[in-house]
């Protein structure tokens, strides 16, 4: 009989152990963390594409590929434990390669809109490439978006994953002055946070506004128009017909603009209001009351799977994009088809057109300078 109890104990503690594991390789908790790089592919005359694969060990995974800087996937559990990729893309290099609306993508020299690919520094005026109707948009034709970027390095510490990478953009390049290296750092840390500091030198005088473009959805939903989003800015920069700032600043107060608290996407997208229909729904920038490391400017989150995220900024605004432009033509990961309103950018950034506001916060950079700037993003269920 005892040895038979033994057996009985063996078998119950094994089990045990079995359905542990399990669902600790569900949620992704049996990996220590990682940093994992592979080969996804070759662009002719440029070279090959490396995917760098980064796991905390406590269900998120996030991977990033060298072309455009992007992150090709946000992996995170939802609150029962199961993962999800909750960011738009490509399953393959192929899909990065054709035109597509910026998905993951690192935007440099410049995020958003230029007014007529045009400014002046002390003078001299320069002109841009106008890829957006008459005005300039994320860097050009070839902005930052459709380079290769070098390794400078990656490496982990106590509480966190690290990549770090970098990018010579020369003089001239898409009518931009001066040679502007930069240096991009992703890193996951323990707390299921992506963590994006940006770092850039100029030997000329030059605009620098760099952001990252990913595509959020949170719970696969066809739209993100139940989703709910906090914005702590009172204020916004509204637009003209052609998404340029007309150089008011407005008061939310109240209207569509007004995220100061939770409210669904979708509660007033559809309203009659004119920068609402200049958007086809949200499309602008937003001011934020105190941007900061310490606390929140931005809260979203799903209550289908119950995944919510933080966002934290040095910048002063915040590009709220909701897709308006995504019409079912992209065919993206696992086969899915982008719909109108399928995913919703958050794009910490300075201001639309800056270099021609004097109004705005200056996005100038001069020589000896450095900008530098972190957005982090928080994940977690609540």
């Amino acid at each position: 009989m005892k040895f038979l109890a033994c057996i009985i104990l063996i078998a119950f503690v094994l089990m045990i152990s079995c359905d542990s594991s399990q669902r600790d390789s569900r949620s992704g908790n049996a990996n220590s963390p990682s940093i994992e790089v592979s080969s996804f592919g070759r662009i002719p005359d440029a070279g090959e594409v490396k995917m760098y694969k980064l796991d905390n060990g406590r269900g998120m995974v996030v991977e990033i590929i060298n072309y455009g800087a992007i992150i090709k996937s946000i992996q995170v559990p939802d609150d029962k434990g199961d993962i999800r990729d909750i960011t738009l893309g490509f399953d393959r290099l192929e899909g990065y390669l054709t035109e597509h609306p910026y998905f993951g993508t690192v935007i440099g020299r410049y995020g958003n809109r230029i007014a007529n690919g045009s400014f002046q520094i002390d003078g001299q005026q320069y002109s841009l490439a106008t890829n957006n109707g008459p005005n300039h948009l994320h860097g050009g034709l070839n902005g930052f978006d459709k380079v290769l970027w070098d390794e400078v390095r990656q490496w982990k510490d106590q509480d966190s994953l690290h990549l770090e990478l970098s990018y010579l953009s020369p003089d001239g390049e898409e009518g931009y002055p001066g040679n502007l290296q930069v240096i991009l750092r992703y890193s996951l840390t323990s707390n299921n946070e992506i963590i994006i500091n940006y770092k850039a030198r100029t030997d000329q005088k030059t605009h620098v506004n760099l952001t990252n473009h990913s595509y959020f959805n949170l719970d696969d939903s066809p739209t993100i128009e139940d989703h709910e989003l906090k914005i702590i800015a009172s204020q916004f920069t509204p637009v003209d017909n052609t998404l340029i700032p007309t150089g008011v600043i407005d008061n939310v107060s109240g209207g569509p603009f007004d995220f100061t608290s939770l409210k669904r996407i979708g509660e007033h997208i559809g309203s009659n209001n004119q920068q609402i229909e200049i958007g086809g729904g949200y499309d602008h920038n937003f001011v934020l009351n105190k941007p900061s490391l310490e606390s929140p400017s931005i809260t979203v989150r799903s209550n289908l799977s119950r995944i919510a995220m933080d966002v934290y900024t040095l910048e002063p605004g915040v590009q709220f994009y909701t897709g308006n432009f995504l019409d079912g033509s992209i065919v993206g990961k696992s086969g899915g088809v982008y719909e109108k309103r399928s995913g919703f950018c958050l794009e910490t950034q300075h201001f639309p057109d800056s270099p021609n506001h004097e109004d705005f916060p200056s996005t100038l950079l001069n020589p000896g300078e450095e900008y530098t700037t972190t957005t982090i993003y928080r994940f977690y269920n609540f």
